[in-house]
């Protein structure tokens, strides 16, 4: 089919490297790009999105941010080429929704606007703490009022900006399976793991003392994979730097997968990602109950919910004791996946939102 309109992406982190990019939006760019002409343009660069969350020099994070912005800027020079502007999650990661006013009401582009996490909650890191009431979390509220559709993560998501645009739609945060495929791993122990930034990887604290209470009886491995290490020890951690190029191969190595969740508004939220790549690899999943994740799991088919501490000892014990239970539960939960959370399923519902 002919190419007829364009789509300006604009995105706050360099393609390829953050996980709310990656599984939200860029998977479905190739079958994007047999209709539509297709832009790029991330707020940070790599150099710059790579710095932000170490020890820089704060001069320098000011002076990296103050070039992404003036980039930003200037390229409303070029807005009026195309016909939709997505923009994931903001614009600009602070300061009021200036360019979103600019793209709307001005230029007069249709905006998809698109998040993942309830981002008009205060939410940042230790690193990035003076910076707090400068993200403007108020905006997200004008941004959908705005938008000629929003697309969210969730229903709970959905249900807050449904409040100021009715033109809202569910797209779950979806898998591609071609990507995400089981390799059978030969091993002795079992591996229990987890995955993350870490940012999420205060949520840890709620399972360490049940590996700590599991190590005194069962020998196994306690995967951690991240960006960062834990700040605590325990005699059966593992540390694995998450790599893009290992991820799938990484994630393997897990015969349980964990996704423990604080009930706070912020994790109400999430879009129970972690849960739905162990899924897709047929590893069982045992996740809080909180949020999506309720709607994701079929307790004791597809995976497992937990609500009080002493569930968590319960079911990993289980799962610990029972291969063919995990077996079972691994394979309901990839044809969740396959259903419900894949690209396949979503891909239809994604292209029309440029409709």
């Amino acid at each position: 089919m002919k190419k007829y309109k364009s789509i300006l992406f604009l995105t706050p982190y360099p393609n390829g490297y953050a996980p709310s990019q990656r599984f939200r939006f860029e998977q479905y760019l190739s079958a994007l790009e047999q209709d539509f002409e297709i832009k790029q343009g991330s707020f940070w660069s790599e150099k710059s999105w790579l710095s932000l969350y170490k020890n820089t020099n704060l001069f320098i994070k000011i002076f990296n941010f103050i070039s992404a912005f003036l980039n930003r800027f200037f390229l409303l020079f070029k807005v009026s080429k195309y016909d939709y502007v997505f923009i994931h999650r903001e614009a600009t990661p602070i300061g009021p929704p200036i360019i979103e006013f600019l793209i709307t009401k001005v230029l007069r582009r249709k905006i998809i606007y698109d998040f993942d996490d309830a981002i008009w909650i205060h939410n940042v890191s230790d690193k990035n703490k003076s910076v707090k009431y400068l993200k403007a979390n108020w905006k997200v509220k004008y941004i959908c009022k705005w938008a000629y559709k929003v697309c969210c993560g969730n229903s709970f998501l959905a249900n807050y900006a449904k409040k100021h645009n009715p033109n809202t739609i569910v797209i779950p945060t979806t898998i591609d399976l071609d990507y995400h495929q089981k390799k059978p791993q030969q091993k002795k122990e079992i591996t229990i793991g987890w995955t993350g930034t870490h940012s999420t990887m205060k949520h840890l604290e709620i399972i360490k003392p049940i590996i700590s209470k599991l190590e005194e009886k069962y020998r196994f491995s306690f995967l951690v994979i991240s960006d960062k290490p834990p700040s605590f020890q325990l005699n059966s951690l593992q540390f694995t730097p998450w790599n893009k190029e290992t991820e799938i191969e990484d994630l393997n190595k897990i015969d349980i997968g964990i996704m423990p969740l604080y009930n706070s508004e912020w994790e109400k939220g999430k879009c129970g990602f972690k849960g739905l790549q162990y899924m897709s690899l047929g590893i069982p999943t045992v996740m809080s109950s909180v949020g999506v994740n309720i709607e994701i799991i079929e307790q004791g088919e597809n995976g497992f919910l937990i609500e009080h501490e002493e569930e968590w000892l319960k079911v990993l014990t289980l799962l610990i004791n029972n291969k063919e239970l995990r077996t079972k539960v691994g394979q309901a939960g990839q044809k969740t996946i396959l259903n419900r959370f894949s690209v396949k399923a979503n891909t239809k519902k994604y292209l029309n939102l440029f409709s």
